[in-house]
């Protein structure tokens, strides 16, 4: 019996169903006992739980590839330690289902949910990294010495206050497929700031960084107090930097028509720009604000939170 809810990815035909999986007596006795799925991503549909381990607080260890080395270069991806409430799950893979295929399922579950992949590697060597970083203990010595039967990514949601890893290794010697899935959610971060050194590691990343910390009223584009920290660390950015420049692009959900949101969108990232200007002192010619409303969703704007994820302002250096 399966009973839907909103809070947990589900794969089906490669397609994502926000359900809370009720599992039958059967699995049930299969998995370790007191283990569970995380509330967050559901198990590849028939697999079994053979490793859990939960911690409220803990280290976790993701990999970040810089531009341009996102496939096949381990070495020149960047080690990135993460504290906060760490869940460690393995799976054992239904039979004759490949390590691509649970993979690409996986892959395809975290891209329509809004994260952002920050590593995707195949290669065998990802297994030590799995095994000692980030202490998976059923994967040690795991798989074939090919390096195509070895996935792994790694992502981060909108909010930047929860990432995932999943590695899947290819069944060998009457072994089935296996995954291994971390999921981190951070307690440093539940007050929503960035950090200005957050954001120039993004920036340099990827060429924007989405903020959560400036807060408007329904409909408004005055900025509420308690935004102050993050315009701080924006500042802090940009005075780091004297020669950087920046576009300030606001973003809405879809409530509402496209012309009022496009508007309300602009008139926000105007507001950002006017406070960087007259509070903190940063040269109006550095700053550019525009608009673009509901076009660029990071998430589904059918549920509260993916509407609250696509409310947001970005910035883009020019």
């Amino acid at each position: 019996m399966t009973t839907l809810s909103s809070k947990k990815i589900f794969f089906l035909s490669g397609v994502i169903l926000w359900v809370l999986i009720s599992c039958g007596t059967a699995q049930a006795q299969q998995d370790v006992p007191g283990s569970k799925d995380h509330p967050l991503l559901s198990r590849y549909p028939g697999s079994r739980i053979s490793y859990y381990d939960q911690k409220d607080y803990s280290v976790f260890y993701v990999l970040e590839a810089p531009p341009g080395k996102s496939d096949y270069d381990l070495n020149a991806c960047r080690k990135v330690k993460l504290e906060g409430k760490v869940t460690r799950i393995e799976y054992d893979i239904p039979a004759g289902k490949s390590a691509l295929e649970v993979f690409r399922n996986y892959e395809s579950a975290l891209q329509k949910a809004g994260f952002q992949v920050l590593a995707r590697l195949t290669t065998k060597d990802i297994r030590d990294f799995m095994e000692v970083d980030c202490r998976f203990p059923g994967i040690k010595g795991f798989g074939s010495e090919d390096d195509r039967d070895h996935f792994y990514l790694s992502a981060r949601s909108p909010a930047r206050d929860k990432y995932v890893s999943v590695w899947v290794g290819e069944g060998y010697m009457g072994r089935p497929a296996k995954a291994a899935v971390g999921i981190v959610e951070m307690k440093s971060m539940e007050n929503g700031l960035i950090t200005a050194r957050d954001m120039k590691d993004e920036l340099t990343a990827r060429g924007h960084v989405a903020i959560y910390g400036i807060h408007f009223d329904t409909d408004k584009a005055d900025i509420k107090p308690g935004s102050e920290p993050v315009l701080q660390q924006i500042a802090t950015l940009l005075k780091n930097d004297p020669s950087m420049k920046l576009y300030i692009v606001g973003h809405t959900d879809n409530t509402g028509t496209l012309e009022h949101n496009m508007d309300l969108s602009k008139r926000r990232a105007e507001a950002v720009v006017k406070v960087l200007v007259e509070k903190y002192g940063i040269e109006k010619s550095r700053l550019q604000a525009f608009g673009v409303g509901p076009l660029a969703p990071v998430a589904t704007n059918s549920t509260e939170e993916g509407r609250a994820l696509n409310r947001r302002v970005e910035l883009l250096e020019r």
